[in-house]
């Protein structure tokens, strides 16, 4: 855990020092909301359309995060270095997820309010509470599989080309899932309960490729 939060902490300051991922993210879910505002002509969004558009903008959004995990230790030789460290190897791939789930929990304290400020109702507020159940975890998915295949990207040739087209098949069902548990609370007739159905497929989805980045990410690191 020592070795996780100190590859952690380096992360978040040098993306403090940057502020390159981040405001990236954040400038396209802003245009993206903007398109669909305009483009589709609607007063207001809601059900699965508002859901799909909030779950497809942040799932891109998050591919430019995935894009640039690992170019750091990739260009500047931090691999060798980990790898001639005494410490347990999927420990970077700890710190890994967790910098993609906070840069994914920043987003959307700024994405989400302007999706509901463009797209939603006047009072869209009182389903934040459960929208954070779905959002945290389906953050979980997106940085779990973000930070897999980020590290079986960045050492090809065309790593931004290659990471979305592994990364994004692989989150179909997570955002099937997380779209189907979000429609509901964006219902026009009101909110509804959370479909407990969806959330455990999230979790579920969870689990399995948390313990499929930590069987492989040993090999990956070496290899």
């Amino acid at each position: 855990m020592t070795t996780v939060a100190a590859l952690l902490r380096k992360d978040l300051l040098a993306e403090l020092r940057r502020r390159e991922t981040v405001p990236a993210m954040a400038l396209f879910s802003l245009t993206a909301f903007v398109i669909f505002h305009f483009g589709l002509d609607r007063p207001s969004f809601e059900g699965q359309l508002a859901a799909g558009v909030l779950w497809v903008t942040l799932a891109l959004a998050s591919l430019l995060a995935v894009n640039r995990l690992f170019v750091a230790e990739h260009e500047q030789g931090g691999f060798d270095g980990f790898l001639l460290a005494p410490v347990d190897r999927t420990s970077m791939l700890g710190a890994k997820a967790l910098a993609l789930l906070a840069f994914l929990v920043v987003l959307e304290l700024v994405a989400v309010p302007l999706f509901a400020i463009l797209l939603l109702g006047p009072s869209p507020w009182g389903v934040l509470p459960q929208l954070v159940a779905v959002l945290l975890l389906a953050d979980l998915g997106i940085a779990t599989v973000g930070a897999l295949t980020s590290a079986l990207a960045v050492r090809t040739s065309a790593r931004e080309l290659i990471g979305p087209l592994i990364a994004l098949p692989l989150m179909i069902p997570l955002l099937i899932a997380a779209t189907r548990a979000t429609a509901p609370l964006l219902a026009v007739a009101g909110p509804s309960a959370l479909p407990g159905r969806w959330l455990a497929i999230l979790a579920l989805y969870d689990l399995v490729f948390a313990l499929l980045a930590y069987a492989v990410f040993d090999f990956l690191l070496e290899d």
